[in-house]
Parts: structure tokens; C-alpha cells; sequence
């Protein structure tokens, strides 16, 4: 008799991941000398982490201290000082009590929706959307609901499409800025989503994860601001340049933080304790974390007008995050087809639209402009020269 698969098996890949391991190979094949694989495709900051968090993570392992399970919130002072970066920031009186660091925000994901939903449970995001929303909620036996956004409305969820739901979802996730196209919600669009949430008895969820890197008019906003009752995302990966610390946190409303933190205690345990400590550390780096956004902000507007010259024109205006979402449709209707040809043919690694858009991503793909300055420099020539063929 054949042994059962769990339903979380069914959960779909995250296709980025298998074009990281398709620009790998390609790297590998290259012969010695070639000009390398130009690496678009993925969200990770081409800086590391910045050196005071590093320096800190040195200091603490050269203490000697066993540096074991924290408890599984966090550590204190870390979670003290993530509190008091909100009031810094936002403004905002966020009790440490109701901060979780967690494992990356990846982590955080299935925390909140398994302390917020059941299995059959509808959430509601706009497409395109954050490939792990949709991944980790149809593990967990819940409803993805997919709201088609498209420019007119930045790309990004409205009341009245929420409001044209019935029966209501019991949540919503909405990012701000957004991946893929890096748009924002203004405060008031995300204090009038927040709102009707609330109203509705509908647990939203904001990603928060790229607050700080924004580059155009629309201003920066928390949920947290608007209501009590929503789950703010956010990590250490994006604007601290801390991806592979696996450090995020998680704002809680006060009817979640048990239920997370007994969640939190049985599937993680704690974050990594080093990875608190440099953590912590990071928050006293801010003008070098400016730099890199700086570096962002000239690697996007490069990209903005070096893509259209080069026949891609139809492009997401990108306010924040480092991602451009490239309607190719006058190109292809095959967006991982077009891809696989980009990386085989002028060595750039992009990813498809399929990943964020089921339905419509065949005519998109998502350039992440996060490298080095040189190489989105080339990449933009490449791609010309490519395109022009």
C-alpha cells in the first residue's frame, strides 16, 4: 500500500528559488574569463550586514557565552529596542510585550495565520502578490483570494474591492511597498483598508518588510497606527541587509500574543540568539544602511531610464522596495520561457511573473535591482543589446 503524502505537500513551489539554482548552473558552465551572470532575480541585498551588527555578533562569540535559546519572543532588550524604534519612526507607543522576534519574516508568516485562521478560511491579497502568502496558507489547508490589481490602482488592494466580497474573508494581507512591483499604499489608502478590517471583524496583516526603503512622494505608514487588531511583518532581511541572519519581528494585537508565542515556542523554539545580537546592533547603523539606500535609489532611476530605451517601457512606478515589474506582453506571453532566454542568452537571471501572478504573470517579469551599481549598469546594456537582436 502506498504511504500517505500530507495535504502540505500541495503547497506550490516558490519558482524564485528554482531560478536561483537555474543562474547557479549557468555561472558554473561559464568558461574562465567570461563575463559573469548578472543577478536579478532575487531580493537579497549585494551588501551583508552592516559592520556594527557584524562587529557585535564578532564581540559576542568571542565572550565565550553560550549564546542559547533566548525565550521565544526574544530577547528583551532587543525586542525593547524594536519598540522604541517605532517611536522613533512612527511615532507610535508599541509595548515590547507585543513585539515577537521571529525566524525572518518568513517565519512569521505561518505564526500569524495559524493564530488568526482555521483550515478552510479564506484570506484575501492582491495579485500580484508575495509567492509564500499564497505557498503557506494553502500548506496550512487555508484560501488564498486573489484580488487582480493592475496599474490603475498601483497594483495594490481598495476598499471597494474589498467590499465587493461575499461572504467577508476572515483576512487580508496588504504590503506596502509591495513585492513585485514596489508600489505604495498612502497612509490614508492603508488607515481606510485598516479601518473597514477592523469594522468587519477581518484580521488584516501588514507586510511591512521594505519600510525604509522608499524613494518617491508616497510617505510610509504602519498598520499599527490605524488599528488594534492588525499583525504588523517586518525583518531585518531588506533595509538592514540581514537576509541570511533570519532575524523579523512581528507587532501583535493583545488577543495574539499568547496564542503566537505558544506557536512560537513549539515550532521555533527562538530566533537565532547571535542573530538578536547583531540585530539589536544594526538599529545604530542607520547612516550606513543609508548609503545602501542611496545606492538602490540610483540603481532604480538608472533602470528606469536605461529599460525603456531598451524597449521595456512598461514598467511599475516603484516607490519603495528595489523591484521593477516589467509588462513584456508586447514581447512574450511566455514570461519563464523569456527568462530561461535572457539567462541562456545574455546572461541575466530575472524572474518570471508567473511566480506573483498566476493568472496574468505569463506577460510579466520582476527585475530586482538591489546588485551592485556595475552591474545594473550592464545589465541595462545587456539587455539592450539582447532585446535588439
Amino acid at each position: 500500500m502506498p504511504l500517505k503524502v500530507g495535504r502540505g505537500a500541495e503547497a506550490p513551489p516558490f519558482l524564485v528559488m528554482d531560478v536561483i539554482a537555474a543562474a547557479n548552473a549557468r555561472a558554473a558552465a561559464l568558461p574562465p574569463g567570461a563575463p559573469g551572470v548578472i543577478r536579478m532575480e532575487v531580493g537579497q541585498p549585494g551588501t551583508g550586514a552592516p559592520r556594527g551588527a557584524a562587529e557585535a555578533a564578532i564581540r559576542a562569540l568571542r565572550a565565550g557565552a553560550p549564546l542559547g535559546y533566548t525565550e521565544a519572543f526574544g530577547l528583551r532588550s532587543l525586542r525593547e529596542r524594536i519598540a522604541r524604534h517605532y517611536a522613533e519612526r512612527y511615532g507610535l507607543a508599541v509595548p515590547a510585550a507585543r513585539i515577537a522576534v521571529t525566524v525572518g519574516a518568513s517565519g512569521a508568516f505561518p505564526l500569524a495565520f495559524l493564530a488568526a485562521f482555521d483550515p478552510g478560511d479564506a484570506v484575501a491579497m492582491a495579485a500580484p502578490f508575495y509567492p509564500p502568502y499564497a505557498n503557506i496558507l494553502t500548506a496550512l489547508g487555508m484560501r488564498p483570494l486573489l484580488l487582480p490589481c493592475d496599474a490603475a490602482t498601483r497594483f495594490q488592494p481598495t476598499v471597494a474591492m474589498l467590499e465587493r466580497l461575499d461572504p467577508r474573508p476572515a483576512g487580508v494581507i496588504v504590503a506596502s511597498p509591495c513585492n513585485p512591483a514596489g508600489t505604495m499604499l498612502a497612509p490614508e489608502e492603508l488607515a481606510a483598508i485598516a479601518r473597514w478590517c477592523h469594522a468587519e471583524g477581518v484580521r488584516l496583516i501588514s507586510d511591512e518588510i521594505y519600510h525604509g526603503l522608499v524613494y518617491g512622494e508616497v510617505r510610509e505608514a504602519s498598520a499599527a497606527a490605524f488599528s488594534g487588531s492588525a499583525v504588523v511583518v517586518n525583518s531585518f532581511s531588506k533595509y538592514f541587509s540581514m537576509t541570511g541572519w533570519r532575524v523579523g519581528w512581528m507587532v501583535l494585537p493583545e488577543d495574539l500574543v499568547r496564542p503566537v508565542e505558544r506557536l512560537a515556542q513549539n515550532l521555533f523554539i527562538s530566533a537565532p540568539h547571535v542573530a538578536q545580537v547583531a540585530a539589536e546592533a544594526a538599529f545604530d547603523c542607520i547612516p550606513e544602511l543609508e548609503e545602501n539606500r542611496a545606492r538602490y535609489r540610483r540603481n532604480r532611476d538608472l533602470l528606469l531610464r536605461a529599460l525603456p530605451a531598451a524597449g521595456l517601457d512598461r514598467l511599475s512606478p516603484a516607490d519603495g522596495a528595489f523591484y521593477l515589474w516589467a509588462d513584456v506582453g508586447h514581447l512574450t506571453n511566455d514570461s519563464p520561457e523569456f527568462c530561461a532566454r535572457m539567462l541562456r542568452e545574455a546572461d541575466i537571471a530575472a524572474t518570471p511573473g508567473v511566480d506573483f501572478d498566476r493568472e496574468r504573470g505569463s506577460r510579466f517579469v520582476r527585475f530586482s535591482y538591489c546588485g551592485p551599481e556595475a552591474d545594473m549598469a550592464e545589465a541595462a546594456e545587456r539587455l539592450g543589446r539582447w532585446l535588439a537582436r
